[in-house]
């Protein structure tokens, strides 16, 4: 072989190495991740060199997560994790501190929509349950997390929406849930940065995920919603997860309180 080629090949496998190691030594939790944004993020957290803990509140979703990214030589663990019940926190960092010691990197991805219809119909129980598990439980595991995090000058990723700029019609209680995480990234980054922990947001567009099938299923409102994405066409999980690597990477030292869109082009601001 040519010794201009060989080198060429030996620097750019290096180059590639470094790359995809560039969260070697770290450990991170993400919440609901067997499917979806929440497995793509995992997923990639691990290729980059992570040890991952996924969990699901059910334990086959788990144990089939599980598989699928152990046949791919990554290193993972899980459990089943409700975010909204207290012990099952517990127990999904107890499994993190007991089976790799550390925690680096916390991703609040867990997120539910069971109130589909005008806002001023959604039920108490409805709106309770939203905010229950799409904002209280995610900053309850920051606090409970928190020792941890400061030990390893942590990084915490929160999953809003793009709807927390712009409310949804029918899911008005989600969309607003999701702009109270807006609040609580910017309140956190800044009484969490001089303890060297940075706090962050990913807000998707419209993703291909189960959440979305029912709706996206409809061809009529499929063209409608393709027509305001500049990119003129739909995201997926896999296009979230480089973010979440960047931000989870010491690439993203100097960032912290911001919530970043990935929504294809659709205009976004609050």
């Amino acid at each position: 072989m040519n010794c201009n080629i060989l080198r060429k090949v030996t620097l750019s496998t290096r180059m590639m190495s470094t790359v995809s190691k560039r969260l070697e030594g770290k450990v991170a939790i993400v919440t609901a991740s067997t499917a979806g944004i929440g497995y793509a993020i995992a997923e990639g957290l691990a290729e980059n060199g992570a040890k991952v803990v996924i969990s699901s509140r059910k334990e086959t979703n788990v144990e089939e997560a599980l598989q699928q990214l152990k046949s791919k030589g990554l290193d993972v663990s899980g459990c089943v994790c409700h975010v909204g019940k207290t012990e099952d926190r517990a127990k999904l960092l107890e499994l993190t501190l007991k089976q790799y010691g550390q925690l680096d990197i916390l991703v609040n991805n867990a997120g539910i929509s069971p109130a589909f219809g005008p806002l001023l119909k959604t039920t108490s129980e409805q709106w309770d349950k939203i905010f229950s598990v799409n904002v209280k439980a995610g900053f309850q595991f920051v606090q409970e997390a928190m020792p941890h995090l400061q030990q390893t000058n942590g990084s915490v990723i929160f999953n809003s929406s793009m709807a927390a700029y712009n409310p949804i019609q029918m899911i008005g209680a989600y969309s607003i849930s999701k702009t109270a995480i807006l609040g609580l990234v910017k309140a956190l980054a800044s009484e969490c940065g001089p303890m060297g922990i940075r706090v962050n947001g990913i807000a998707p567009g419209v993703i291909e995920t189960q959440m979305n099938e029912m709706p996206l299923s409809n061809d009529a409102y499929r063209e409608q919603v393709l027509k305001t994405i500049p990119l003129n066409r739909f995201g997926k999980p896999s296009e979230l997860a480089g973010l979440a690597v960047f931000l989870s990477s010491d690439e993203a030292s100097y960032i912290t309180g911001e919530t970043i869109m990935v929504t294809g082009g659709v205009h976004s601001r609050l």
